[in-house]
């Protein structure tokens, strides 16, 4: 089902009354979503059920805490702190005013820098528990105000008592933010992955690391800097370094007395078993240790000077490192961890200066923890650009189970749920897991508001296509012209037409130029195009909307798998019209992508060809998706691309596409869907009242409880 149609709702309200009616059972409801916009649509859909379960009297016996949980970006409220631009700078400067070593310092020397919100909290927040309700980012900014208290380290605090936790994916699939924030959670937890298509690449991404030459060069400068820290500590208080050298001597876990303000780093692997071993010998001298990631660094360096393209597997990467600077894997597994010691020993006031030499010790702690799922690529070049040198080492995870098994393992309910989750088969084999209920609904609709044609020939019955050999061909590329220009003249408002590439469409709209189509579309409607450049794109989406919601209508033309395609809503009039300009494969020459699906094959007998046009097709379903943002929305899906037309495309499509998509709609040309479209359109300007859909896409309480009603109920259930 789509966005709007109730997916959200249908599930808070079967698990928040589940833990009202059975709270030994179940203890807290852990909801995962990707941006801050959809948290926030959650936490709002949360707050209309409780708002209906206050009017019914129920709240008053048993009242629920839920708040929505982001970054210290999103929560920040010292004007000091939060006027910075980007996350990592609000995260450094956070730490240099309420690390536990600086308010130690303030103690003695009151000129010394602290956070008053942070110092109020710290003294009275933790007595005073927040009340129950629902709190979403803002709602928790005002009560920080409101009280003098850190809005950021409330909510991290109050995540422990919540019933319901509203977060991003990277809070619990991420391990480095997962054992920072999510460690404390209950086995009795369910746990709830909303827009989940992507599920499988957030795994991925949370598990892989990238290195530059850039990186290794900022490595360098970092551990000079450490080395200096280090020698004049030892001239001014040897004693400290004598104690953390005690400390590792006892194992990792009694190195662990950072405050809550002052971990950085959490380890990206180590289960708890490791962590209790005692650090090698070699790398618990701080001198000692940052010789070892100087020795580190100058090893990656060495093999960034390759001209040719490696691929090898971690064990492979650790002989050849053993045999060329002598470092062994145990004291690579310690890395991460023995670096945030050292950090934090030093006390130094801007932990951002330091990210590089964090990513490295933690691509050390990953490499030398993982033997299987993973790939080491060394490229002398970028994909992009194969005539610049741009050295770059990529650590690839490829078994996204390897990310999510520990959730698996650990909380009783995983749900995981999306509008585009098709097909829904492929989801277990991917993330290798065996699902309890696997269900695919559709949508009931009381009139037709959705028209999916699949658009195979121009009106001159040259087939279009977006495949590689026929994609330079100028009669394409005028026919998919003549389609874009035919439909502005017919579609009200707003029209999204999506490219499988920038380069692709940069090269269309140029043909397009040169061709005089643009000055056709532009005689109907603006013309807005999406850029790489997130700045760009929002100036664009601004314009598109103003040119909506003014009536001259607009056409936004932008690419799947980009910025456009999965976090904005073109819901009513933004977005009357979709177009798919192609099937959105994936670059299938990138050597982490053949290296996956070799892997896929090998380890989950998936075909190579069936993953790509999975992956293809959820991307083209979540492009099309854009369209219909709710039962009294209506719009036209066009996938403009003869290959839609086969059954093992158009059979990976949603089901609730696939129910609207006729046959007779599945080979058109050009000129036989503006005439549908035309139809289409007319029929939805007819009036539509909320009567109408009673009984059919929306019930009253007295039609939801009636006997005929349950009888379907009860035979749906069975079926699922």
């Amino acid at each position: 089902m789509p966005s709007g149609t109730g997916k959200t709702i249908s599930l808070l309200s079967l698990i928040v009354a589940y833990l009202k009616q059975k709270p030994g059972d179940l203890t807290k409801l852990i909801y995962c979503s990707r941006t801050v916009p959809e948290i926030e649509k959650c936490v709002e859909e949360l707050r209309r059920l409780l708002q209906y379960y206050e009017k019914e009297g129920v709240l008053d016996r048993q009242p629920l805490l839920a708040l929505a949980l982001s970054s210290r970006k999103n929560l920040c409220i010292n004007p000091e702190v939060n006027r910075e631009k980007y996350g990592k700078m609000v995260d450094s400067q956070c730490q240099s005013l309420t690390a536990s070593y600086v308010r130690e310092s303030h103690k003695h020397n009151s000129s010394v820098p602290v956070c008053d919100f942070y110092e109020k909290f710290d003294a009275h927040g933790r007595e005073s528990p927040l009340p129950p309700g629902v709190y979403n980012l803002e709602d928790l900014k005002e009560y920080g105000k409101g009280n003098g208290w850190c809005a950021y380290f409330l909510a991290r605090y109050a995540v422990t008592h919540a019933n319901i936790i509203v977060y991003s994916y990277h809070y619990l699939l991420d391990p480095k933010i997962a054992d920072l924030v999510s460690k404390e959670f209950s086995k009795k937890s369910v746990v709830v992955f909303d827009e989940a298509h992507n599920i499988d690449n957030v795994c991925i991404d949370s598990m892989s690391v990238t290195i530059r030459k850039r990186t290794l060069d900022k490595c360098s400068q970092n551990l000079e800097t450490l080395k200096h820290g280090i020698a004049s500590i030892k001239e001014s208080d040897a004693q400290k370094l004598k104690e953390e050298y005690s400390r590792l001597v006892e194992g990792l876990k009694n190195a662990r007395v950072a405050k809550e303000t002052d971990i950085q780093l959490s380890n990206p692997v180590l289960p708890d078993e490791v962590l209790e071993e005692v650090v090698p010998g070699n790398i618990r001298n701080a001198e000692h240790f940052v010789a070892f990631l100087k020795r580190f660094v100058e090893y990656l360096k060495a093999r960034l000077r390759l001209q040719h393209v490696v691929t090898e597997s971690p064990p492979a990467f650790l002989k050849d490192c053993f045999a060329k600077v002598c470092i062994e894997r145990k004291p690579l597994r310690f890395c991460a961890e023995r670096l945030r010691s050292l950090l934090w020993t030093m006390e130094l006031p801007n932990m951002a200066d330091f990210s590089p030499l964090l990513l490295v010790a933690n691509f050390a702690t990953l490499v030398s923890t993982y033997a299987k799922g993973f790939i080491i690529i060394i490229e002398p070049f970028e994909d992009s650009a194969p005539t610049v040198s741009n050295p770059i080492i990529r650590f690839s995870c490829m078994d996204a189970s390897i990310a999510v098994k520990p959730v698996f393992d650990r909380f009783q309910s995983v749900i995981i749920t999306s509008g585009t989750l098709s097909p829904v088969d492929m989801y277990p084999k991917i993330l290798d897991f065996r699902p309890v209920t696997l269900a695919t609904f559709t949508m009931t609709l009381s009139k037709p508001c959705l028209c999916p044609m699949i658009v195979s020939r121009g009106n001159d019955q040259v087939s279009i296509t977006s495949k590689f050999e026929t994609r330079e061909d100028i009669a394409v590329i005028r026919n998919y012209g003549n389609l874009l220009a035919d439909m502005a003249a017919v579609v009200p408002d707003g029209i999204v037409g999506f490219f499988t590439s920038y380069a692709y469409m940069e090269n269309i709209v140029a043909s397009w130029y040169e061709q005089g189509i643009i000055d056709a579309i532009q005689r109907h409607k603006l013309l807005f195009i999406e850029t790489p450049d997130a700045a760009e794109t929002s100036v664009a989406l601004i314009n598109y909307h103003k040119a909506c919601e003014n009536g001259r209508g607009a056409i936004l033309l932008s690419v799947a798998r980009g910025k456009v395609s999965e976090g904005i809503d073109f819901d009513h009039h933004l977005g009357r019209c979709v177009i798919m300009f192609g099937i959105p494969y994936v670059y299938t020459q990138s050597r982490i992508l053949k290296a996956r699906l070799e892997y896929l094959r090998d380890q989950f007998q998936i075909r190579e060809n069936d993953f790509l046009t999975f992956d293809a097709m959820r991307h083209a379903a979540q492009c099309m998706g854009r369209a219909i943002r709710g039962k009294t929305d209506y719009g036209v899906m066009l996938l403009a691309d003869r290959r839609f037309s086969r059954a093992d495309k158009r059979g990976k499509l949603p089901k609730w596409i696939q129910e609207y998509l006729k046959d007779s709609f599945c080979n058109l040309t050009t000129e036989e869907a503006v005439q549908i479209s035309k139809r289409f359109f007319r029929q939805m300007a007819q009036p539509f009242t909320r009567e109408e859909q009673l009984g059919i896409s929306l019930l009253t309480l007295d039609q939801l409880q009636s006997e005929d009603m349950q009888m379907r109920i009860a035979k749906k259930a069975q079926q699922t």
